[in-house]
């Protein structure tokens, strides 16, 4: 089993790139303010991996 992904929505500044960029894993809150992980199992490992480089506040990780 691969590691879970994992987003600090306390960090999150909700420039919503990783919902963009990887829609299966990431969605943002109803206000649209936050991301935050709706498959923790991680979907595609490229998609995740470029949501983790893109993130300007460095909240996703794999654990």
């Amino acid at each position: 089993m691969g590691r879970r992904v994992k987003l600090d929505e306390d960090c999150c500044i909700g420039c919503g790139a990783c919902a963009e960029l990887c829609p299966d894993v990431f969605e943002m809150n109803e206000e649209g303010d936050k991301a935050y992980v709706i498959l923790p199992e991680g979907g595609n490992e490229d998609c995740v991996q470029e949501a983790i480089d893109t993130c300007p506040s460095e909240c996703i990780s794999r654990e």
